[in-house]
């Protein structure tokens, strides 16, 4: 199948065409500051990128660009749009009624809407993509594929919080989790490297946001985020897990609202608002080996959450097998593999610097003794996307 994969933000759009039979990308595009008057879009085929400044008023009249781009002689990947199987939405919250990747109806696009509090950037950029799509191409089947989905399989005592039970019975509060389809790539990709899919694997999705998850035969069991992204280890600028009374504190301190605080737990946390250097890991990264001390504990502080997270894992899977490294900083900071890994030496964890020494390669990097065999897997979130997008048609 010849599947569209759709990522809406409230500003852009990002697309992806893949043949699902060859697992090939045929073509790629990135709208940006839609609804400006200097909006455009960088589209890529056959390795070649065409920028185009086209301002567009919203996401439909973004859609329709893109679709002529696609379907043309000079940019196109399709002679028509019968060439186009159907559609997947790439979703963040789906809540708790929604366990699984789905069809998209009218009565799902109304539980996306509903779970809005929960990803309030995410959601309803996505239903605006949903509703684009709708108008310009209503023939076409339309799948929703949600980051939450793959993390319903996690138990309910390690689900739950704390806190007074008719939370959960009012407002679903609990963990959800994020990155599903990323976790399920890599865990579906070392399957298929090792040769076995009963394995205790935990894997690390350390980029801008980043998350943690143990994955045991296929099955999330634990997670770091929770409730909302913004839960778990320190990310970019989200801060991840705190003491409660940090946030009241400041917020009566300070007197600011709920919405500020909220804004600065999202914007202004994290690793660069220890660092105060940048929002972007590999300046931090130079920062930090170029002595900066605040860099440094920034780096430290964020490495040292990512171990813990690992070892919580290790206990909710009662072992590791294969520990991975996915997403920008996973991918591409031998720096930051390194220093995790040796946090985990009390597990047996042990790499070959040199093997270590490499950027966005897919390759295993653990020592021949190591008890944990370690590998980064670059994610492929769109192709994964695509792959339920074709399973959910076929059912």
């Amino acid at each position: 199948m010849k599947i569209l994969v759709l990522n809406s933000g409230s500003s852009s759009l990002k697309y992806q065409v893949i043949d699902t039979k060859t697992c090939e990308m045929l073509a790629k595009g990135y709208y940006e500051r839609i609804g400006q008057p200097n909006a455009f879009l960088t589209h890529k085929v056959q390795d070649v990128k065409h920028k185009f400044e086209h301002p567009v008023k919203n996401h439909e009249q973004a859609i329709k660009f893109a679709i002529t781009r696609l379907t043309s002689e000079q940019y196109g990947v399709f002679r028509s749009l019968d060439e186009l199987d159907a559609i997947g939405h790439r979703i963040v919250h789906g809540g708790e009624k929604i366990t699984d990747s789905v069809l998209i109806t009218d009565e799902i696009i109304e539980e996306i809407r509903k779970n809005s509090d929960l990803a309030p950037l995410h959601n309803p950029a996505a239903i605006l993509g949903i509703e684009a799509c709708k108008k310009i191409l209503p023939e076409k089947p339309m799948v929703a594929v949600f980051d939450t989905a793959f993390h319903q399989t996690i138990s309910k005592e390690k689900y739950i919080y704390p806190i007074p039970y008719e939370y959960y019975e009012k407002y679903g509060v609990r963990k959800y989790g994020a990155h599903g389809t990323s976790h399920q790539y890599v865990a579906e990709r070392v399957s298929e490297i090792i040769g076995s899919k009963n394995l205790k694997i935990v894997n690390c999705h350390l980029g801008q946001g980043a998350s943690i998850c143990a994955i045991q035969n296929g099955k999330s069991v634990e997670t770091s985020m929770g409730l909302t992204p913004l839960g778990g280890i320190p990310m970019g600028t989200r801060s991840g897990d705190l003491d409660p009374s940090v946030v009241t504190y400041i917020m009566k301190k300070e007197n600011i609202s709920a919405d500020e605080m909220e804004r600065i737990l999202n914007k202004e946390s994290g690793v660069y608002g220890i660092s105060r250097v940048s929002i972007d890991f590999r300046d931090i990264e130079a920062e930090a080996l170029a002595g900066g001390k605040e860099a440094k504990i920034a780096l430290d502080a964020y490495h040292y959450a990512i171990a813990g997270y690992i070892a919580k894992c290790a206990v909710a899977m009662n072992g590791i097998d294969v520990l991975t490294f996915t997403a920008g900083v996973g991918e591409k900071s031998p720096y930051s593999r390194g220093e995790i890994c040796n946090l985990l030496e009390t597990f047996g964890v042990e790499i070959q610097a040199k093997l270590n020494n490499t950027k966005g390669e897919e390759i295993e990097i653990s020592a021949p003794n190591s008890k944990v065999r370690v590998f980064v897997i670059p994610t492929n979130e769109e192709l994964m996307i695509a792959k339920e997008t074709e399973r959910i048609i076929k059912k």
